[in-house]
Order: structure tokens, then sequence, then C-alpha cells
């Protein structure tokens, strides 16, 4: 098993339809596997279109929703943990761009060397 870090930095809201975009890039990139898919409780996750999308793609992606309020379970909050440690704490952003700009190096960052948060993720493993 193996598990590989996405996201997308957006100046949008997340909502049903931004969250569909970014499950269109998911698909773009590992519709030749099949993958399981991880998701919280976000009140879009819930959204009809959103589960019409994956009822559509159910042929190469498995969608599993976490329990409401567990946040022990869900293995993007010692991300968020570790993004705050190394790219937001204690530190004063003149505006959005700059706050992005912490966020897209962090998560690049990550994606380049994951065994830095190797052990915030072990307890998933």
């Amino acid at each position: 098993m193996s598990a590989k870090f996405s996201y997308e930095l957006t100046e949008e809201s997340f909502n049903a339809e931004t969250y569909i975009e970014f499950l269109e890039v998911l698909a773009s990139k590992y519709s030749k596997k099949h993958i399981s898919y991880i998701q919280d409780n976000a009140s879009y996750h819930k959204d009809s279109e959103v589960w019409e999308w994956f009822s559509d793609n159910r042929k190469w992606i498995e969608v599993y929703n976490l329990p409401q309020y567990s946040p022990e379970l869900n293995a993007a909050e010692p991300i968020w943990k570790y993004t705050r440690k190394v790219g937001t704490h204690n530190k004063y952003f003149k505006d959005k761009d700059e706050i992005l700009s912490t966020l897209e190096a962090v998560f690049t960052d990550v994606k380049k060397h994951p065994s830095r948060i190797s052990g915030y993720l072990k307890p998933f493993l």
C-alpha cells in the first residue's frame, strides 16, 4: 500500500463545484490506477453532484468517509500541524499571496521529501 499527497491551491472558496474540479485533477493523474480515497465530512463532500461524480468514476476510485467529529482519524490533521510548525506559526503575512506562497512552498517540499512528515503519519500506516 502507498499513499500520495495531493493538493490544489485555489483563491476560490472550496465548494462542491471547486471540489469536483479538484477531483478531475486527481482523475487526470490517477485514473489508470484503482485508488481508495478518504475524505472527511466537509459539507461539500456530501453534495449530490459530488456523489454523482464518484458514481460516474467508481471503476477507478473508491471513496470512504471518515466518521463525524473524528480528527484523530484524519491524516490531513497532522499534515496541517506540520504546516503550521514549519510554515505559518508566529509569522506575519502581509497579504493573501504571501501566505499562499508559503503554503505552496511547504507542500512542494513535502512532496519532494515525504520523509519529513512520515513521523506525523505513523498512526495511519
